[in-house]
């Protein structure tokens, strides 16, 4: 499986983990909003933490117990979404 650049690997490397940084939080709400549409579409789920500007996304299968090309993949569709 291929990360989509700009994403790394957990210390333990059952996740993958994105920070994104917006002019403001409501910019960061927003992409939140797309991320959440997009999420919902995969029926895969991330991991949010936001503070105020900044956004953390965190991508793991549970079900799988660690990465798979789901999380790859919805990635790679988060990566399209910054705007």
């Amino acid at each position: 499986m291929d990360i989509p650049v700009g994403w790394t690997k957990s210390e333990e490397g059952k996740a993958i983990i994105r920070r994104f940084e917006f002019g403001d939080f409501s910019e960061a709400f927003a992409f939140l909003t797309r991320v959440a549409i997009a999420a919902e579409k995969a029926n895969h789920h991330p991991e949010i933490e936001n503070v105020w500007n900044k956004v953390t996304l965190t991508l793991t299968t549970h079900d799988a117990g660690g990465l798979t090309d789901k999380d790859a993949s919805l990635a790679a569709t988060i990566d399209k979404l910054v705007a």
